[in-house]
């Protein structure tokens, strides 16, 4: 099947102009970028630099032949040759008829190149695993719709236009909850809702990913001599998701140095497999804590490193939401911010995104009932934060909107009504 998604319509638009000749078009190994490539240009020639024997013809190819043989194509794992990019940018700047999706599953080499080489030539995409409005549409072909998180942050409707509903009695809520747990089950990876796929293949799979994941993503950012280490890191990261990053923990964990771990942990980042929520500390009169938070993107990529199988709670439903929330975000190309906040004296919110506006707040609870002690985080944040609070939402298992607190517009909304 041809899953179509919430980016697709942002890299054609973009790729038709003239300054979007050349598209970037990076994310994790297995998220879909070459099946999103074949989709929207189905005429584009792919050329893959997989292949060490590949790579060296294409090596050899002047400018001028690849003018004359491949003025249009799909570049699929330029991150192998780092070489190529000096070309294309010479083929770039010499025919302004030339066109290129370039496709890398790392960031490390790409950003580099194109920083230096490719700044002002490329644009540059990232695409995810599915998200839950993706995951959503699995039997249709069609572009999936805004959700309501995506609404509240692009649009200046109230929240209670946006939020405001009975879940517990809406047949698209029923789907979005089947489909949010499959989500915190076994993540987003396309390759797993093929139907003839069953748990046991959906573990397999996840653990040969990792192994893939260990074995070329890993040795083509860092080079390194051992693996070991790194798999010790990787290890006790996964442990740690949703957590403030104490890199001589992680160091004494994995038997490595700290600057090591911090090392491990960036190419964790540049390989699309956690991000580093940075923390929010602009207002100099509180104590703040500086520490970014840790978030695997992918529940099942992390529960195939901790070989965990239960139900997600705790600081696996935080990094499933935010991870998600972000996603959404980036996938909509909405300009914001985001930040996790912790105070000196123990106060926390798990997610603040700064639009032009103000922030909106929100605390991740896996309960299935939201009590009053679950919004305390939430009130007051305007003594810390230097714009207003829109709104605050504790994001929960529940299967109830409640509006909790008019005046302080605190609301509690379940993760699958809210992400979908």
């Amino acid at each position: 099947m041809i899953y179509l998604r919430e980016i697709i319509n942002r890299v054609t638009e973009k790729h038709v102009k003239k300054h979007g000749r050349m598209i970037v078009l990076t994310g994790a190994r297995q998220c879909g970028k070459s099946t999103l490539a074949a989709s929207a240009f189905p005429d584009y020639p792919v050329v893959t630099f997989d292949s060490p024997i590949e790579r060296a013809a294409y090596e050899t190819l002047s400018p001028e032949q690849w003018i004359q043989r491949y003025p249009i194509a799909v570049l699929d794992e330029i991150q192998k040759l780092p070489a190529m990019i000096e070309t294309i940018k010479a083929v770039y700047d010499r025919s302004s008829d030339t066109r290129y999706i370039l496709l890398g599953s790392s960031q490390i080499l790409l950003l580099k190149q194109i920083r230096e080489t490719l700044a002002g030539r490329a644009s540059l995409f990232e695409l995810f695993p599915f998200t839950l409005p993706e995951l959503m549409l699995r039997d249709e072909k069609s572009i999936p719709q805004p959700s309501r998180l995506r609404t509240l942050v692009t649009s200046d409707t109230r929240c209670y236009e946006i939020i405001a509903g009975v879940p517990v009695a809406d047949s698209r809520f029923a789907h979005a909850q089947e489909r949010w747990i499959y989500y915190q089950t076994w993540g987003g990876m396309p390759a797993l809702l093929d139907r003839e796929m069953t748990d046991h293949d959906r573990r397999e799979w996840l653990l040969n990913y990792r192994a893939t994941y260990l074995q070329r993503d890993v040795m083509d950012i860092a080079r390194l001599d051992r693996l070991e280490p790194f798999v010790r890191a990787q290890a006790a990261a996964a442990l740690r998701t949703a957590q403030t990053i104490n890199y001589a923990s992680l160091a004494r964990l994995s038997d490595v140095s700290p600057p090591t771990a911090k090392e491990f942990l960036r190419y964790l980042e540049i390989s699309y497999q956690v991000f580093l929520l940075p923390a929010y500390y602009r207002n100099p009169e509180k104590r703040l804590s500086k520490q970014p938070k840790l978030h695997f993107i992918d529940p099942g990529v992390r529960r195939a490193i901790t070989n965990f199988s239960g139900v997600a709670a705790g600081a696996e439903f935080e990094s499933a939401v935010v991870s998600e929330i972000i996603k959404q975000c980036k996938n909509a190309g909405v300009p914001l911010n985001w930040y996790h906040l912790r105070t000196a004296d123990g106060r926390e919110v798990d997610l603040l995104l700064e639009t032009a506006s103000g922030y909106i707040a929100f605390e991740c609870k896996s309960t299935t009932n939201v009590s009053e002690s679950d919004f305390r985080h939430l009130r007051k944040l305007d003594a810390i934060l230097d714009k207003p609070l829109i709104c605050g939402i504790v994001v929960s298992q529940d299967h109830i909107v409640r509006e909790w607190d008019t005046d302080n517009n605190l609301w509690a909304v379940p993760a699958a009504w809210l992400l979908s």
